[in-house]
């Protein structure tokens, strides 16, 4: 039809043309006979071109180019949710292996929990919350996104891409937890994280909340002279997670034979290094969506810059954190620790997750040396001092890790921060949003796991901690003899 509409066209302006010529060189007699004959002709021209019009306008609409630019970011966007979901089994792996052969059942039963009840949930509600119109929290639309526009991309889309981060969050705190809480309470406390800790302190931010306004009259711009920036969620998600299931920890109490009587800490070694390095690397992959993935757009040379960019930096803190976490547990332990390692490159990606697109390589590099290195002296903390029992370092790795490399993002930013001389109002900013999601994650989790333990009891029996959770709370057994 459009090749009809387009001969059409070349025939009425070569009619036109002759049409001219055979004017000029026509007497006054002959032009007005001429006109009396064309006539016709021109009508019949019209019609066609107007009957063929349709068909062309239907034919440019059937014309993939003509929406390039939207497919391949819709592409992109749905690519970098199938690698951050793709980060659940390897939440899985590590937390299967870092803990104890008898506790592996449940271990995957809660990790298939947080994405299918978290998924549900965010649907039915979080996403509302997260993106709705409102002050404190946005307002609710159950069921529904059509509420909101994402800038050109699909509306289910965008959801499914959110629904992934959600995710994220509440399975960090199932391994802090682990080998000692109820299947049933593990349940309860992934509804309060899903459909109101995660979307509140969202909301707050990528749903367009206080502290990410940039309105020349906002509290933020008026204090600090900039909004916090967490470019895929180090605080976000990663801290949030972190705190939750720091505080989870510290109220469930540690796991039976943690410790001796004069208070110092006994290794517990999980039951497969090989399972949790799996785990590191799946992480590894997956982590390639959820920091490039968050640029949301891959059409435009900026956009493939942008990409590029962070894909990098991504990278150069996960290698700087891991190598760094090798020296430094062979420096204090005598033995460059494996699983030490696993978290040391774990760390470095949370670090990174927050600045991952506005700082240089050289600055993930430094992201990713100051994570690896604190990480080990954190996890070592938490366990000797503070005598709250974590068997991932979950608290060390997602909460510790995740607050600092966003205040290192207010240092290293190239574009805002202080090393950059721009002054401290970044640094200022980003400090405020880690501090305040902090407390709000800690918060909420002291409060929701506080009157779960009141009311029903949080953690299982002695003799059943003891013999394993597989059985007494799945009745199945992970591995068969």
């Amino acid at each position: 039809m459009k090749t009809l509409y387009t001969k059409y066209l070349i025939g009425a302006v070569l009619a036109g043309c002759a049409a001219i010529f055979c004017a000029s060189t026509m007497t006054a007699q002959e032009a007005a006979d001429s006109a009396v004959v064309a006539e016709p002709v021109a009508e019949a021209v019209a019609e066609a071109v107007e009957a063929a019009a349709p068909a062309a306008e239907e034919a440019a609409a059937a014309d993939p180019s003509a929406d390039w630019g939207r497919g391949i970011n819709t592409v992109w966007m749905l690519l970098a949710a199938m690698l951050v979901f793709f980060m659940q089994p390897g939440f899985a792996m590590v937390e299967a292996g870092f803990t104890r052969v008898k506790n592996t059942t449940n271990i995957l039963m809660k990790n298939f929990v947080d994405f299918t009840l978290g998924s549900l949930l965010f649907w039915f509600i979080g996403f509302g919350l997260m993106f709705g119109d409102g002050g404190f929290v946005g307002m609710p639309h159950f069921f529904d996104c059509s509420f909101f526009d994402p800038s050109g991309l699909p509306r289910e889309g965008f959801l499914i891409f959110q629904t992934v981060f959600c995710a994220t969050a509440a399975t960090i705190v199932s391994g802090a937890m682990a080998e000692r809480t109820k299947f049933s309470m593990y349940l309860i406390y992934t509804v309060f994280i899903s459909v109101v800790i995660y979307p509140v302190s969202g909301h707050w931010t990528w749903g367009g909340g206080w502290l990410c306004n940039g309105a020349d009259d906002s509290f933020m711009m008026s204090t600090f002279g900039a909004t916090f920036h967490d470019f895929a969620g180090s605080t976000i998600v990663h801290s949030v997670g972190g705190w939750i299931a720091f505080v989870g920890a510290a109220i469930m109490g540690p796991r039976i034979g943690k410790y001796h009587k004069d208070g110092s800490s006994k290794a517990i070694p999980g039951h497969n290094l090989a399972i949790a390095a799996l785990g590191v690397f799946i992480l590894w992959f997956g982590w390639f969506g959820f920091n490039p993935g968050s640029q949301l757009a891959a059409s435009s040379a900026a956009d493939q810059e942008a990409i590029s960019h962070v894909f990098l930096t991504t990278n150069l803190a996960a290698c700087a954190g891991g190598f760094t976490s090798i020296i430094v547990s062979w420096i204090k332990y005598g033995k460059p620790s494996l699983s030490l390692t696993l978290n040391g490159v774990l760390a470095g990606l949370v670090g990174i997750t927050a600045g991952c697109d506005v700082v240089s390589a050289a600055g993930a590099a430094i992201i990713g040396i100051v994570c690896g290195a604190v990480m080990v002296f954190a996890v070592e903390f938490i366990d000797r001092k503070l005598h709250i029992d974590d068997p991932v370092g979950a608290s060390s790795v997602h909460g510790v890790c995740g607050s600092l490399g966003t205040i290192l993002t207010g240092c290293l930013s190239t574009s805002e921060g202080l090393f950059y001389g721009h002054g401290w109002g970044f640094l200022g900013a980003e400090v405020l949003g880690v501090v305040v999601i902090g407390c709000w994650a800690a918060g909420m989790g002291f409060v929701i796991f506080k009157s779960i333990d009141l009311a029903f009891g949080i953690r299982v029996p002695a003799r059943i901690e003891e013999e394993g959770l597989d059985i007494y709370e799945h009745g199945e057994s992970c591995y068969s003899n």
